[in-house]
């Protein structure tokens, strides 16, 4: 794996030492290269005697991940030579979005597994993302994204990444909450192309607002449909959307984060209010959003059992 000093780095590592199919070959990090991966990653003390380093071996793994921050892998590969048999997963935002060239599949299993399965390069989405997407998408196979949808997610301070800053500083975060980057967060296009392939067309906005939270991690989303579709019919739709999905699940009663904190599930309830459908939707930011859905199209690219590696028990209390 390519930048694992990082969050994201740190918890693939995490799940791939306990992976019975997959072995860590190498752990790159320039600057932590020679150094124990515990001495930077110190939940994983006694667990591995990885080192990090800095050389690249591509040619004795099978599958690489991408684990840097967006912008840095397309650069990457214009300065490498990956071996054509090596198959990527890309946790950054750089290939997510379809274009001319880009063959990379966007790695949602729930909509995409099919052609994850034969891909040799997969985008892994993001964090907001995948929990929006998995709050809209069986609305979208419904056809009843028709007017503006309202969302509002909040996330926590891992999803800003493991550099420090003003808003990650715990004096700050603690007891506190802001909004960022307001109807203009680099997901929204990628939440489209999701909703346009299910639904088919979308004209329509989708206002998120994102929301900085005063916990480590998860993700909490709620979006605002305008429907006249009955709550029967629209239950019916969604449990039928995620009927064989590995890890997203409907639930009948109110959710909330910490039933999914450390595990790679997505859970998704739904409400009407007169001609308002409320869609609920919480995932861990680091798993579900990040290196659990990468180790799960990881299991899809290589024929194994999509949880394998994955039946983790969530932090409720």
């Amino acid at each position: 794996m390519l930048g694992a000093a990082g969050y994201t780095g740190g918890e693939l590592i995490r799940l791939l030492v306990n992976h019975p199919e997959a072995e860590i070959v190498f752990a790159n990090s320039e600057s932590n290269a020679g150094n124990p991966v515990a001495d930077v990653h110190e939940g994983l003390i006694g667990d591995t005697d990885l080192v990090f380093t800095d050389d690249m071996p591509f040619d004795k793994v099978d599958i690489v991940f991408f684990c840097f921050g967006h912008g840095k892998s397309a650069a990457f590969l214009k300065e490498h030579s990956i071996p054509e048999s090596v198959k990527i997963i890309d946790l950054a935002q750089d290939f997510r979005l379809s274009a001319p060239g880009n063959d990379y599949i966007y790695g949602l299993p729930e909509i995409n597994r099919n052609h994850i399965a034969t891909a040799q390069h997969v985008a892994n989405p993001g964090c907001f993302a995948t929990c929006i997407q998995l709050g809209l998408l069986p609305a979208a196979k419904m056809g009843i994204l028709t007017e503006d949808v309202a969302v509002n997610a909040i996330t926590g301070s891992t999803g800003a990444g493991q550099k420090p800053s003003a808003t990650t500083h715990f004096s700050w975060r603690t007891g506190n909450m802001s909004i960022y980057k307001a109807f203009t967060h680099q997901h929204v296009p990628e939440i489209r192309q999701s909703l346009t392939q299910v639904q088919g067309t979308l004209d329509v906005a989708i206002d998120f607002i994102p929301y900085r939270g005063d916990f480590a991690r998860g993700i909490f989303a709620t979006c605002v449909v305008k429907t006249e579709a009955p709550t029967e019919d629209i239950v019916a739709a969604y449990k039928e959307f995620y009927r064989d999905a590995a890890f997203t699940h409907y639930s009948d009663r109110q959710i909330d984060m910490k039933q999914v904190v450390n595990t790679n599930k997505a859970l998704v309830h739904c409400e009407k209010y007169g001609n308002k459908l409320l869609v609920t939707s919480c995932i861990d930011n680091l798993l579900k959003g990040a290196v659990g859905q990468a180790v799960q199209n990881m299991n899809i690219m290589s024929g194994i059992d999509e949880k394998t590696g994955l039946n983790l028990k969530a932090s409720a209390f």
